[in-house]
């Protein structure tokens, strides 16, 4: 869907470029490797390990291109809101402090970190993936889902068909628990 709107938003017409989507989402950088399509839309490690094993090049980033569309949101029901403030706040404080990490630490540095999460993948491979987020502004400085971001989410649903009716920003994020774990993240820089 956001590579359709991208398309869209850059006068392409979705319906008149030939999208294969029919590929285990797990198989295209393989199928693109054994010669399916010009092109490929792929999420890392697959993307630098094609540029690495030769058979292609990033030429650009959706996620630069789109905007920051908020892929990853966590949600709740409202009881448990009400019920579990505190590890919903102890949640977000994790978050905000791994994203502190990533926007202080070298690309290096935190490859170092997260390898053993990417046993199949090596530390110099991870290092120029996570310099590849680094240069396209990945990683926000704090979690807060701003409105700008929901109303670019929902512009991308109905412009694919799959949102009927939009639905008010207030009525579904709170931005309570992100505004706190960042301004305990300021206060504790200035501590330092």
């Amino acid at each position: 869907m956001v590579f359709e709107y991208i398309l869209k938003q850059e006068g392409i017409d979705p319906s008149e470029v030939d999208i294969v989507q029919n590929i285990d989402f797990g198989s295209t950088a393989a199928a693109f490797s054994g010669g399916q399509g010009a092109y490929t839309v792929e999420f890392e490690p697959h993307a630098t390990l094609l540029e690495q094993q030769g058979d292609g090049y990033v030429i650009a980033s959706l996620g630069e291109a789109s905007g920051y569309v908020p892929y990853t949101a966590y949600c709740v029901r409202k009881g448990y809101l009400e019920d579990h403030r505190d590890v919903i706040q102890g949640f977000t404080n994790a978050i905000q402090k791994g994203l502190d990490y990533v926007n202080s630490h070298t690309a290096e540095e935190i490859a170092d970190v997260i390898a053993p999460q990417f046993t199949d993948t090596d530390v110099s491979t991870i290092a120029a993936i996570v310099d590849r987020y680094k240069q396209q502004d990945t990683w926000k400085a704090d979690t807060i889902f701003t409105q700008e971001s929901f109303d670019l989410l929902q512009d991308i649903l109905q412009d694919a068909g799959e949102l009927a009716e939009r639905v008010p920003y207030e009525d579904l994020v709170t931005t309570e628990f992100s505004e706190t774990a960042a301004s305990q993240t300021a206060s504790d820089s200035e501590k330092e």
